[in-house]
């Protein structure tokens, strides 16, 4: 499947890690629906108009499967994200099963309960960046090494009841699932990952804990239909997300108030009564990834003024829909007493993120208590010295040295 040469292809340049293409820009004003062109030369809709996006998700006309897989535009060549999933005739039902099943795993009120536990966590990530200083005097240390990578695997590992002690293992097979650049081993990865989650899920059927791998397992006696396979797959996908896209809102949150000062001393200040508004912002305008959201179209469907017929690609643009000048006023400013911010950062309508309380409670612990820890924390090197990891999938940076 090959696109028309003369549509834009993603990823666009952008000046770098906090700011995203102007090219978006320049697209939604010719329409909120536009041809692109994939990375991997396929043609596809770019959405960029918050209501289109919103439409879309709550649309059952697209969906991640496809009427004919073999013929479907792929977003890149990353095992994840990237081509159709499941079943076209049973993926809203299925999906409907997966997220009742989840519910309980990841509720408000579980979560909630989760925070303390969280902060401990956090406050052991600050114990190391202390110990690393103190080893290295005046040298930089990498925030995301030390606070923005681990703290979500702590978390999301202990939630699940994965063991911490096989953090390197998944980390290198989460970097390689989600390569753009390395042809079919993001798919070799991906079957190692999720030949790793169905040797966890054995365990777990020997001795079942409080976790949600196990809740899976218990939930495969009530409901037979629900294999293996499907629990391998969806564990993979739960650790995947769970510590891939919250890293990378650490990462740029504190880019975003080590970039400003001010923002980051006024949040100092007071924290418990910022910090909410702070992490909301920092969710509307971090975008890891210059990509977007696939869904492909299950009939025609009409969306901001043009017909997408049935099997075309559609990307969502969560980055150019949260920066909307027509439901965010100045919505490149990063302003935390924006209100309302009805962002899209965790999609919208049946397709909500079901992690969002626990990526939440987590933003919420580490900016409320980075800068009590570090008043003086700053960046080693200025921003546009990041390089953007545009062979990723979820995109995000390397690194973030800091100093204090």
């Amino acid at each position: 499947m090959t696109a028309t040469t003369d549509t834009p292809r993603l990823p666009f340049e952008r000046p770098n890690a906090l700011e995203i293409a102007p090219l978006f820009a320049v697209l939604r004003r010719q329409g909120p629906v536009v041809r692109v062109t994939t990375p991997v030369g396929d043609p596809a809709w770019l959405v960029t108009g918050f209501e289109q996006v919103r439409a879309v998700f709550t649309d059952p006309r697209f969906g991640r499967s496809h009427p004919a897989p073999e013929e479907a535009s792929a977003l890149s060549d990353a095992a994840i994200l990237s081509r159709p999933q499941g079943d076209h005739e049973t993926e809203h039902v299925e999906h409907a099963r997966m997220r009742k099943m989840l519910v309980p795993a990841f509720s408000a009120n579980r979560i909630r309960r989760l925070a303390d536990h969280v902060q401990e966590l956090a406050d052991g990530c600050f114990d190391a960046m202390e110990r690393a200083r103190a080893a290295h005097p005046g040298e930089p240390i990498d925030l995301h090494e030390l606070l923005s990578f681990p703290l979500p695997v702590l978390v999301i590992c202990e939630l699940l009841g994965v063991p911490y002690e096989d953090r390197d293992t998944f980390r290198v097979l989460s970097e390689r699932m989600g390569r753009m650049d390395i042809g079919t081993g993001a798919d070799a990865a991906l079957d190692e990952f999720t030949a790793y989650m169905r040797r966890l899920a054995t365990v777990k059927r020997r001795e079942p804990g409080q976790d949600v791998v196990s809740d899976m397992v218990r939930a495969q006696a009530d409901d037979p239909s629900f294999t293996d396979d499907d629990l391998a797959r969806l564990a993979a996908g739960l650790l995947f997300a769970g510590h891939e896209t919250t890293s990378n809102r650490i990462d740029l949150g504190a880019l975003y108030l080590l970039t400003d000062l001010t923002r980051r001393d006024a949040l100092a200040a007071d924290p418990e009564g910022r910090v909410h508004g702070v992490v909301e912002e920092i969710l509307r305008l971090s975008a890891p990834s210059g990509l977007g959201v696939l869904r492909y179209a299950h009939d025609d469907v009409e969306v901001g003024g043009v017909t997408i017929a049935r099997g075309d690609a559609v990307i969502l643009s969560i980055a150019a829909a949260n920066r909307d000048s027509a439901v965010f006023p100045s919505p490149e400013t990063f302003d935390p007493d924006r209100k309302p911010n009805s962002h899209v950062a965790f999609a919208y309508g049946g397709w909500f993120c079901i992690g969002a309380s626990l990526a939440r409670t987590e933003l919420r612990v580490v900016f409320g208590s980075l800068f009590r820890r570090f008043p003086g924390l700053r960046l080693a090197v200025p921003v546009d010295e990041l390089q953007v990891r545009t062979n990723r999938v979820t995109g995000g940076v390397d690194r973030v040295p800091v100093l204090w």
